[in-house]
């Protein structure tokens, strides 16, 4: 508390309060302001999906770089389901020994945890490339129209993406923020504008560390591009396309993009590529 106290920081308003048995936990918030250096043409664009957070790092306004963070929430908030539905079979939800079962799942300090390292890494991003970071943006309107016409299984997971969560995460982080709509973001190539008419699953299983990955990808001008991946591409240059043309990469030579693949609890994966974009 002192440090808190007499360390610059201040009380805010809100006021939390829990039943911890026959104790009430009170939880105070203390707030600072930091001053945060970046370059404006630096930016880390961050587009998340239902199973990972895709990455792309630009210096001076030109792609370097992107992650792939396989978070697999989609899969385990399917998981936790189908277990939930076996534990409640049969049972009420207000039974003594189910509410038991069902506390001893733990989803949310999972799903939390693993945000939180999420949130880490693109702080660390952030932080060494003195970049912005921008999140792309889906609101509550935005959820409803992706909702319509889809089985009960998808809109479960849709209403189970953890954009607000992770942004809220990194708004704790002393780095820069924006937020820009992600609206029709992986429907255009980003080095050709062209568009994009559709997406087929492709699985990558990697031999350097136990993961597996199921990029949904598609042929265009004579190169392979990745949903995910041409989606963060899309929303840093929509964010730096205030400050003039951007390119998402440089205008001579041949280039090939790189995605390295993140495992949340066990960091980077150096040896780990995925082999995206091939231009010339």
């Amino acid at each position: 508390m002192r440090k808190y106290v007499y360390g610059g920081w201040r009380l805010a308003s809100e006021l939390r309060l829990r039943i911890a048995g026959k104790k009430v936990l009170a939880y105070l918030t203390f707030t600072k302001g930091f001053e945060v250096a970046y370059e404006p043409q630096n930016v880390v664009a961050v587009d998340v999906n239902e199973n990972n957070v895709t990455v792309a790092v630009f210096n001076d306004g030109v792609l370097s770089d992107i992650h792939r963070v396989e978070t697999n929430l989609g899969r385990m908030v399917i998981a936790y389901a189908e277990r939930r539905k076996r534990i409640t079979r049969g049972n009420s939800t207000k039974a003594r020994e189910v509410r038991k079962k069902l506390k001893k799942l733990r989803e949310g300090e999972r799903k939390l945890d693993v945000l939180r390292k999420t949130a880490k890494f693109i702080e660390r991003l952030a932080i060494e490339n003195k970049a912005v970071v921008v999140v792309g943006n889906v609101n509550g309107r935005a959820k409803e129209k992706m909702e319509e016409n889809v089985n009960n299984e998808l809109q479960h997971r849709i209403h189970q993406w953890s954009v607000s969560t992770l942004t809220k995460l990194l708004d704790e982080k002393p780095i820069r923020i924006e937020k820009v709509s992600e609206n029709g973001t992986s429907s255009r190539n980003p080095f050709t504008g062209s568009l994009i008419r559709g997406y087929e699953p492709f699985v990558i299983r990697s031999a350097v560390r136990v993961a597996k990955t199921t990029p949904r990808v598609a042929r265009v001008c004579g190169g392979v591009v990745e949903r995910d991946v041409v989606g963060a591409i899309n929303i840093g240059l929509r964010y730096l396309s205030s400050g003039g043309r951007p390119v998402a990469l440089a205008s001579t030579g041949a280039h090939e993009v790189r995605v390295m693949l993140v495992i949340p609890h066990g960091g980077a994966t150096p040896l780990t590529v995925l082999h995206i974009y091939r231009y010339r």
